[in-house]
């Protein structure tokens, strides 16, 4: 395998060309992660002159000897091809003959509004919250924590999602339910922030170069956190106290102990939460072009596999069984015996 030096080399590359692409930190993580499990399955070869027996082997070895899912193994391969089409920027014709996985097509879970109501319940605090703007806005996990206050719309009743999946901004509602709430929250944050300015500190991370066009936009109110976290840390670029917002894993672990509190059997996470806001639009009649909308879905097809799940709608068919009268319930409830029958002849 090649030396330290050259892995610094090869990883600088390929995070410049991420950087460079803006995709995001997790995509960045990802990728990262990948190639270097890549480079310890391939060494001592040098990955820079890569051999397609060596990267089918190691999507092989991912998906016999790891068992990884399907999404996981084309996610491994994706950081591959971005390894040596865009760090690199090596022309591989082979590389279009490596066969991606075959993604099966699964429902999503799904939870009652019942379910829904016992879980929210059992939360308290901030959680509650965000997990309450997750099903009643249908925005995602890291969509929630990453809410700035300026993205917060009172007066028209909206939340503004920037840089969503796919680096793009949508709107959607805000629930009534939520909007005391939602106030209580920024006073809150807006003494932390306050007490934080007053010692010196009060900084937060800024999209993109906006730091060095609005030097003092990262202590505006307007660009803090509307759930910020309760500790400090220093920026190593700029040396600045920065407050991150609350992550990810307070509200994955609020959820789970309060699906464990409920004795729901559903096997849910957080995102659970976003498509029963979209299957409860849909069995309340809305227009799925809506749905789609505030769902953030570039095409109406992903939208539509919420459809599958409705309880009533187009696929609420009714079984003919159903349209049956009283039916036994059980074999035990006959008192005589049932006597069997000879096979059944087709010809008859």
């Amino acid at each position: 395998m090649p030396g330290g030096g050259d892995d610094d080399d090869l990883f600088q590359r390929v995070r410049g060309a991420i950087r460079t692409r803006h995709l995001s930190r997790n995509t960045e993580a990802a990728y990262v992660l990948w190639i270097r499990r890549y480079l310890r399955f391939v060494s001592p070869h040098d990955p820079r002159a890569p051999r397609p027996d060596d990267l089918r082997a190691f999507l092989t070895s991912l998906a016999i000897d790891h068992e990884v899912a399907a999404s996981t193994q084309n996610q491994a391969l994706s950081a591959l091809l971005f390894l040596y089409r865009d760090a690199l920027q090596q022309e591989l014709p082979w590389l279009a003959d490596v066969v991606r996985a075959k993604r099966p097509l699964r429902l999503p879970v799904v939870l009652t509004r019942n379910e829904v109501s016992a879980l929210l319940s059992r939360t308290t605090g901030t959680p509650s919250l965000m997990l309450q703007l997750l099903y009643g806005t249908g925005i995602r996990l890291l969509e929630c924590c990453r809410l700035r206050v300026k993205d917060l719309d009172f007066s028209r009743k909206e939340i503004i999602v920037r840089e969503g999946k796919g680096d793009r901004d949508r709107r959607t509602m805000m629930p009534q339910s939520t909007t005391g709430p939602l106030r209580q929250q920024l006073t809150s944050a807006r003494a932390l922030h306050d007490a934080d300015v007053k010692e010196g500190r009060g900084f937060v991370e800024l999209p993109h170069a906006l730091r060095r066009k609005y030097p003092n936009a990262a202590r505006e109110w307007g660009w803090q956190w509307v759930f910020p976290a309760t500790r400090h840390y220093v920026d190593r670029e700029t040396g600045e106290v920065r407050r991150h917002h609350l992550h990810e894993s307070v509200l994955q672990k609020a959820f789970r102990d309060a699906l464990l509190a409920t004795g729901i059997p559903k096997p849910a996470s957080p995102h659970t939460l976003r498509h029963s806001f979209a299957t409860h639009l849909l069995e309340d009649g809305q227009d799925i072009r809506t749905v789609q909308e505030l769902l953030g879905h570039r095409d109406v097809t992903t939208t539509m596999i919420y459809t599958h799940v409705l309880q009533r709608g187009p696929f609420g068919v009714l079984s003919p069984i159903d349209r049956l009268g009283s039916l036994p319930t059980s074999l035990a409830a006959h008192k005589t015996p049932i006597k069997p029958r000879p096979p059944f002849d087709p010809e008859e």
